[in-house]
């Protein structure tokens, strides 16, 4: 079969199936597709004719393109991915991506935010209509280390309030419930009852989106980002605020504070718990620093 043919079926897998977000779906997409342009110039169409050597030949041509280890990473990924699927569907009998080796990575120093600046970063929004809608926004980043994604796409009836909690639909479709504090609920609260009703507009009175923008619609991640970085030069924040250094800082903060890997991957919604011990790494460093810094025999 052609590989045209086994993409179309792989996509719709993923999507059906494995429940993946749209922005993961453009992602396996764009690999898949860039891989498919360098295999046709060679003049191969059927997944059986593709072996090792072309895998390995494709991988040098993005790193003699100056593709970075974790883009060449990324692209094995869904290599191995979609050609797992293919054998288990009985197009092919062992999959060519197997035994190749992924390009190591040099890891990046994870930011954070202090608790501090996590403060001054709270305090920013005011009682304005906007600012209210702001404060619950910033405050459930920071309490549930929820990915922007999700918080842009969730709904109303993922608030329990009463008991206090939002589920996060996650990435994969795989649901999880994460606890939140008492700040968090209390600025969800004054949301719901004197923000969000007064963005609502006639016509999208049905919307159930959490949180909406001025035209009473569904705020977009893009949205998010942008508020997130006028709060952080409000709060006199000299790094580049992101919502991944929110998500960052509650993981941070959680294991400094005595949490436990297997509960943080649950809450963070790892899929490996690899991803999880990068920010026990991260705290122990920190730790290090203070020690070395602050002990007179250190």
């Amino acid at each position: 079969m052609e590989m045209n043919e086994y993409l179309s079926q792989f996509n719709k897998y993923l999507e059906e199936e494995k429940g993946m977000s749209q922005n993961s779906l453009i992602a396996y997409e764009r690999d898949l597709t860039d891989f498919q342009r360098f295999i046709s110039d060679k003049k191969i169409q059927r997944v059986d004719e593709i072996s090792k050597t072309e895998i390995i030949a494709y991988l040098l041509q993005l790193k003699n393109d100056g593709k970075s280890a974790a883009t060449v990473n990324r692209k094995l990924a869904s290599l191995r991915a979609f050609f797992q699927y293919i054998v288990s569907h009985g197009g092919l009998t062992e999959n060519p991506t197997e035994n190749i080796k992924s390009p190591r990575i040099e890891r990046k120093e994870i930011q954070y935010l202090t608790v501090t600046e996590i403060e001054r970063l709270l305090s920013q929004p005011d009682d304005s209509i906007k600012g209210i809608r702001d404060k619950a926004l910033l405050e459930i980043l920071y309490a549930s280390g929820m990915r922007v994604s999700e918080i842009a796409g969730a709904d109303l009836e993922d608030i329990n309030l009463r008991i206090g909690f939002i589920l996060s639909r996650g990435e994969y479709g795989k649901a999880r419930i994460i606890p939140l504090g008492r700040p968090a609920r209390a600025a969800l609260e004054t949301y719901f009852y004197e923000g969000r009703p007064k963005l609502i507009r006639e016509k999208n009175r049905n919307c159930q989106a959490l949180f909406v923008n001025y035209n009473g619609e569904r705020l977009t991640r893009q949205g998010i980002w942008k508020l997130i970085k006028q709060y952080a030069k409000g709060a006199g924040l000299g790094k580049k605020l992101t919502p991944q250094i929110l998500r960052n800082s509650f993981a941070i903060h959680m294991i400094q504070n005595g949490a436990d890997l297997k509960s943080l991957q649950e809450l963070l919604g790892h899929e490996d718990i690899s991803a999880t011990q990068v920010y026990l790494s991260a705290s122990k460093n920190r730790i290090k620093d203070v020690y070395d810094k602050t002990h007179p025999r250190a």
